[in-house]
């Protein structure tokens, strides 16, 4: 991790009094300490491999050789679960989204490209025919006369959507086609009847597309989500589908070898609900294998708590009201709309070609807006998690952390998702101590596809992690659940080829190390979340959270770590196999 904080500091300074020695430290009983052997132990405190690594109750407390760890706890026990395995810091996914998560994976699913699912892999739909021969499928397995919503389209692949395209697979009954950016709904007549959506919504919202006789085309989408929720939410929110949803995400986790998540997003769905779905369903450690962080988002907490926002969240993040998992004191926010839907706030010229050509796409937030809307949440100690994706978008937040940063040298304020930098954005985020949560499907799915839209200079500021990592930025990834599978490994892998799912490569430059790459996945995760003092590193002092795998990833070509086997989790010192014993 290029930042060096207090806490990390001082437990490096822990680790290096413990580093591998073969000289035997003064023997203590070590009762109730277990050491565990490995063919390797990645620490990621420096570049540190080690033999064994010692843990008493729920926390790491040696690592060295194993002679070395023998001989000081001279009654521990030695467990040799993981001899001929890799040992490495658990797996951080830093941005999902539990409620999104628990309802999209029990809807059906019509997606562009291959996706990994609960239920095994979805074959993609590539072009207009697949997806519309796919759709009517599910129109025909469907009960009679039921709303229909399906998750998956996508414009780039499948092409333009209306309601008369719609309407040509059923009049019969309410359907609700979700992009694949979560951000825009499709709807045919019978569905516009049934939410009571006319043309006056493309005065009151914007998200409502009218075509030139001024008749709307059925696609919904950013501001007037909100209303469209209030139909809906009943069918998307049943609890039976967010028990099988969340059901299905949280074995997807379990796969991917990750210990820690946050939800990006705590409040949108409603606390209400949100709290259910996560106490209900979420359960207990045992269930989940797992620990689960709570991100508060600034919009839902202005709408439920208006001027005590600030303090609500303050009060959750001590634990003064009750939450269903820790509140970080941290905000979420939004510069701009989404990447995947050709909404992310773009340069001049706008979008070359797409959904959105002729447009430079929608702000979330005015720019001028931005510092008096964190201000607040800054002034009371919450770190910043700000959505900002097109390069307009991050002149605009730079401009603003910019504004805020004097105030606070080392606070954190992190880019999530961050799709397009510039050069000179790399440069001046590097300068303003900002660090990236890099969206880590973007540069696979829509690398090659988005250089039309973008054009060439656009086009090669994807994800320049590699620019950003070499300017000294914290530098992580994360799936944004359920917009990509929660595999860190695969993530990782895509960022150190620049594969496209079309088989190119985009911008090779940009290449992350394998040690960079396992920052991104560990470490520096745990820098966005502000846990880097307990998690995300092998050290004395910090939680006993490890991911199992069957190869060591820094002896592993970057094209083959989607492969690597993943034997369990250690979770707070307690192992948690993938496959029952």
């Amino acid at each position: 991790m290029k930042k060096q904080m207090a806490g990390v500091i001082m437990l490096g300074l822990v680790a290096a009094c413990a580093a591998p020695t073969d000289e035997a430290p003064d023997s203590i009983s070590g009762e109730g300490v277990v050491i565990y052997p490995a063919d390797a132990i990645i620490t990621m405190t420096s570049d540190q491999v080690v033999e064994a690594v010692a843990v008493e109750d729920t926390r790491i407390v040696a690592v060295g050789t194993r002679a070395a760890l023998r001989a000081q706890y001279s009654n521990a026990q030695v467990d040799e679960t993981f001899t001929g395995k890799t040992i490495v810091p658990g797996f951080i996914d830093p941005h999902v989204h539990m409620a999104l998560s628990s309802l999209q994976y029990a809807t059906p699913l019509t997606p562009p490209w291959p996706m990994a699912t609960p239920d095994g892999m979805v074959r993609g739909l590539p072009n207009r025919e697949a997806f519309f021969t796919r759709l009517a499928e599910i129109d025909a397995d469907a009960s009679e006369g039921e709303p229909l919503i399906v998750y998956g389209f996508h414009n780039l692949v499948h092409g333009d959507l209306t309601k008369a395209d719609l309407d040509g697979v059923t009049t019969d009954r309410p359907l609700v086609i979700w992009h694949y950016s979560s951000h825009d709904f499709y709807l045919n007549s019978a569905a516009l009847a049934w939410a009571g959506i006319d043309s006056s919504w493309h005065d009151r919202f914007e998200g409502v597309d009218l075509n030139a006789d001024g008749e709307l085309t059925g696609r919904i989408y950013e501001d007037a989500v909100g209303a469209l929720l209030q139909t809906l939410g009943p069918i998307l929110l049943a609890p039976d589908r967010l028990s099988r949803g969340l059901e299905g995400f949280s074995g997807l986790l379990r796969a991917g070898g990750v210990t820690t998540v946050a939800d990006l997003g705590y409040g949108v769905f409603t606390l209400p609900i949100e709290n259910a779905n996560i106490g209900a369903n979420w359960q207990s450690m045992d269930h989940a294998g797992y620990r689960l962080y709570l991100v508060p988002e600034h919009r839902a907490f202005n709408h439920a708590f208006g001027d005590t926002r600030v303090d609500t969240i303050l009060d959750m993040v001590e634990g003064e009201i009750e939450t269903p998992a820790p509140v970080l004191p941290q905000v979420k926010f939004f510069t701009d709309a989404a990447f995947y839907s050709q909404t992310m706030r773009v340069s001049a010229p706008g979008y070359l070609s797409g959904q959105s050509e002729g447009t430079q796409g929608l702000w979330v937030m005015q720019p001028d807006d931005i510092v008096p809307t964190i201000q607040p949440y800054w002034d009371a100690g919450l770190a910043v998690r700000i959505h900002s994706n097109g390069d307009a978008a991050q002149s605009a937040t730079l401009d603003a952390l910019a504004e805020l940063r004097p105030s606070a040298a080392d606070r954190a304020f992190i880019f999530e998702h961050a799709g397009l930098f510039s050069p000179e954005q790399v440069a001046r985020a590097a300068d303003l101590g900002a660090g990236i949560s890099a969206a880590s499907h973007y540069v696979f799915y829509l690398g090659q596809a988005y250089q039309s839209p973008l054009g060439p200079d656009r086009g090669d500021w994807i994800l320049p992690l590699a620019s950003l990592s070499a300017a000294g930025v914290p530098v992580t990834l994360h799936s944004d659940a359920p917009l990509a599978p929660p595999l860190p490994l695969r993530a990782a892998s895509v960022h150190m080829t620049r594969s496209t799912r079309e088989g190119a490569e985009l911008t090779p430059s940009e290449k992350l190390s394998a040690r960079e790459a396992l920052e991104a996945i560990t470490i520096d995760a745990a820098y966005a979340l502000g846990l880097e003092a307990e998690i995300g590193s092998i050290a004395p002092g910090k939680l006993a959270d490890f991911t199992i795998l069957d190869a060591n990833p820094l002896e592993t070509p970057g094209e083959a770590w989607g492969e690597i086997g993943v034997w369990g989790v250690v979770l707070d010192g307690e192992k948690r196999p993938l496959a029952v014993e």
